[in-house]
């Protein structure tokens, strides 16, 4: 057995490719950068060479820039939109057989702070949410042709392989930077915020529970537990034995996207996966990583 993965450069591609070897499954990781099979997922031609010389037991399209800004247009839709259609079609083709996943997300769905499932109604409410919501329905047309396509829609996860640029990591190193004598202030917005704080690891074997099923296609992957922005910090600096109120500034004219994203992830809970990181451990895990 193989895995191709396109989008290997990224957290959830870095877990995904750790699994499969543990599996025993060959994983052929794919990238535009870093030390990885190099290639495209945006280049119809590139995708369908891969496809039609490893024909993979497994496709996983985890390709994407990881934010919602409208300045990312034209990227996004390239990677999820353009790259969805390009993995189907030479699928369609070349390797019938392959199981193809295609990463959802979160925020494609109408959020009123209520848990998301399988079934809620999506929103176009940013470019990113448009890329997404276009490679549901693409996957969704190619299974009426016959393909295996799975959707997984990912709810906020982390690991220490997260950019500087996400809260999550902007908080552990600031509060790294603190215990060693920085003197500086953490500038945040709404610390009242509240999503799921989910290991990627974790995640990553949800996307393969899901793909290992026959029968269930669609499924929100999530822990079901929401924590706020405070709670993160609060955690993170008492690890470190500071006491976080001396340190915060509030960020001014901040705009949240949202006020609670959590998921329902009763479909997950029934094929026996759940998250095994805790809050706590995970930043734990993050601030001691080197």
């Amino acid at each position: 057995m193989n895995a191709l993965i396109f989008g290997a450069n990224g957290q959830d591609g870095y877990y995904l490719n750790e699994l499969c070897k543990a599996k025993g499954i060959k994983p052929l990781a794919v990238s535009r950068s870093g030390d990885w099979i190099r290639g495209d997922v945006s280049d119809y031609k590139q995708v369908e060479e891969f496809v039609k010389e490893y024909k993979p037991t497994y496709l996983f399209h985890l390709a994407a820039k990881s934010t919602t800004r409208h300045d990312a247009l034209f990227e996004n839709h390239a990677a999820i939109s353009t790259g969805t259609l390009n993995i189907l079609e030479s699928v369609y083709k070349h390797s019938l057989a392959s199981k193809v996943f295609i990463t959802g997300s979160g925020v494609q769905f109408y959020n009123d702070g209520n848990p998301i499932s399988e079934d809620t109604a999506f929103e176009a409410s940013s470019a990113y949410a448009v890329a997404r919501i276009q490679s549901v329905y693409a996957a969704r047309y190619y299974r009426s042709l016959g393909i295996k396509a799975y959707v997984g829609y990912l709810f906020h996860h982390e690991s220490p392989l997260r950019k500087p640029n996400h809260v999550s990591q902007k908080i552990v190193l600031a509060a790294k930077r603190i215990v060693q004598g920085s003197g500086e202030k953490l500038q945040i917005g709404d610390v009242n915020v509240e999503k799921e704080w989910t290991f990627a690891g974790d995640v990553t074997e949800g996307i393969m529970t899901l793909v290992e099923q026959e029968n269930v296609f669609e499924a929100v992957i999530g822990s079901g537990k929401t924590h706020s922005i405070k709670d993160w910090i609060e955690v993170c600096f008492s690890h470190l034995g500071l006491d976080w109120t001396r340190y915060l500034e509030q960020a001014e004219n901040f705009q949240p996207e949202y006020k609670r994203l959590v998921s329902n992830p009763a479909l997950m809970d029934s094929l026996h996966w759940q998250p095994k990181i805790d809050l706590r451990q995970l930043a734990a895990m993050m601030i001691e990583a080197i």
